[in-house]
């Protein structure tokens, strides 16, 4: 991805600096190729090289500086989707083996921190989900019910430990989560792979794949080519499908703010609350008298608004309520999570390939997910059996989430239609300096930005990815693609998949 073009600068990017990687600049040949450097990719490529296969990494961008470096940074087993949800759709066996790979996820980001000695603030904590309201105590009571009959025993009834909430307010302990600053721990995995023989290659777009002879082929927009016994897609959604996962799953924007709190003035835990969207909280190190409080929430489905400064606002209000001894945000970022209709993440084979490998749908548990996907992607390249794969199977069917999925189709044709209807400014005159909207001329969309110089920026607004139409925002001053994630700078660049062609020129 090449998110470093948004405008929002989150504090994990603040305070590491880029590791500083060349394009690919030859063809190459590998073991596996692994297209993107997140969490998923860079574990990926980790897990392989261990197991002595050669690797090769691509990414659009810097390495390490897509969503991953967006998250608040929870390393979570909780589900924030609730576990008494995920039997109801998938049953007491299946939600079991997610819990048992959450738990297996964690314990091996321990270990990797600790064995590589990769010096990432992480601490094993406790998590602490809390009713929003009294009305909201039998979600509490459903979901420690439901953990119990998984085996997840240790999650107990406790006293709420924020005093502004009250003790009095119902919750439950979560034993056994984590944090960690995200991009110091993939730094440390981008020199661990390095060492290992691992070959990573930054600002390399790709721009197809395909599965030929028994190989993966990977083809970069400077026309080089990576052939690879197998490929995985580890982008944000991913590039090499058109439709048959992104139907599965839909994107949202959520936002994050990053705030100055005296030490010790909070206990240091993961935090959520029962809202929908629900709020989510930890603590970051900073030094002898302060620590940052991070506080995420807010979330609306991508390209459906572009009010995101009242976000913030809201999103501050809500903190300094429950945490009234914090300074003002010195950091507020968006990122974005691809929810799946049924829950559970997509990983494993891509649908009709047999050797092209797919992670994705990371919804709340990205971190997680994609340390989950290293290990079940593994074992799956290397021809074992893994008793995690089948619950992430990419090409399952969900019967019982088909509620959800029809509700989260209806986005595709709705923006479709909005090829045929008038634009929301009538004139690009009306554009101040900063701004962004959609004009119409003749018989196409475009989208025009005027840069804070006065210059104008158009382009048309049709996405490259499956002909949706993109919508402005203010916020990140990028174009966002409301069915299937895609974002595009201003000057029509693709940022983040699926997407990997760039907004046609307005001409065009």
């Amino acid at each position: 991805m090449n998110l470093n073009c948004e405008r929002s600068l989150s504090l994990w990017m603040a305070t590491v600096p880029e590791h500083q990687a060349q394009p690919l600049a030859t063809n190459g040949q590998a073991d596996v190729a692994v297209v993107g450097s997140g969490i998923a990719g860079l574990s990926i490529a980790y897990e392989l090289c261990r197991e002595g296969q050669s690797v090769i990494v691509l990414d659009r961008g810097a390495l390490a500086r897509g969503m991953t470096a967006r998250t608040s940074a929870h390393l979570a087993s909780a589900l924030d989707d609730f576990y008494h949800k995920l039997i109801d759709l998938r049953g007491l066996d299946e939600a079991r083996h997610y819990l048992h790979s959450q738990v297996a996820a964690l314990d091996r980001v321990d270990r990797i921190q600790a064995t590589e000695e990769i010096d990432c603030d992480f601490r094993r904590l406790d998590g602490y989900l809390f009713a929003a309201s009294d009305d909201d105590g039998s979600i509490l009571e459903r979901e420690i019910g439901a953990c119990h009959s998984l085996g997840f025993s240790g999650v107990a009834w406790d006293a709420l430990p924020v005093a502004e909430v009250g003790p009095e307010r119902r919750c439950l302990r979560f034993p056994e989560q984590a944090r960690f600053h995200p991009l110091k721990y993939l730094n440390g995995l981008i020199r661990c792979v390095e060492r290992d023989g691992g070959r990573l290659y930054a600002e390399t777009p790709v721009v197809s794949v395909e599965e030929k002879g028994g190989e993966a082929i990977v083809r970069t927009r400077n026309g080089y080519e990576i052939r690879a016994r197998a490929a995985v897609i580890a982008t944000n959604s991913p590039i090499n499908d058109w439709i048959a996962i992104h139907t599965k799953q839909a994107p949202y924007r959520t936002y994050v703010i990053a705030v100055r709190i005296p030490s010790a003035s909070v206990v240091d835990a993961l935090y959520w609350d029962t809202l929908d969207p629900y709020h989510y909280v930890r603590l970051q190190p900073l030094d002898a008298e302060h620590d940052w409080l991070i506080v995420g929430g807010e979330d609306h489905k991508t390209g459906q608004a572009d009010d995101q400064r009242d976000r913030i606002t809201r999103l501050t209000e809500w903190a300094k309520a429950h945490f009234p001894q914090m300074s003002d945000p010195e950091y507020a970022w968006s990122g974005q999570v691809m929810e799946p209709v049924d829950h559970l993440a997509y990983i494993g084979r891509n649908p009709g390939n047999e050797n092209i490998f797919v992670v994705t749908g990371d919804s709340g548990e990205g971190l997680s997910n994609g340390v989950a996907g290293s290990l079940i992607l593994r074992d799956l390249i290397l021809k074992r059996d893994n008793a995690w794969a089948g619950v992430y199977q990419p090409n399952r069917i969900s019967i019982s989430a088909a509620g959800e999925y029809i509700s989260e189709n209806l986005t595709m044709p709705a923006s479709l239609a909005e090829h045929f209807t008038g634009g929301e400014l009538s004139s690009v005159d009306e554009l101040k300096p900063g701004d962004g909207g959609l004009v119409r001329r003749g018989a196409a969309k475009l989208a025009a930005y005027r840069d804070d110089g006065g210059e104008l920026h158009v382009r048309s607004a049709t996405c490259t990815h499956a002909g949706c139409v993109v919508h402005w925002n203010g916020f990140e001053r990028c174009w966002d693609c409301p069915c299937h994630g895609s974002h595009f700078s201003v000057d029509g660049e693709p940022l983040n998949a699926p997407a990997f062609k760039p907004l046609a020129a307005a001409h065009e």
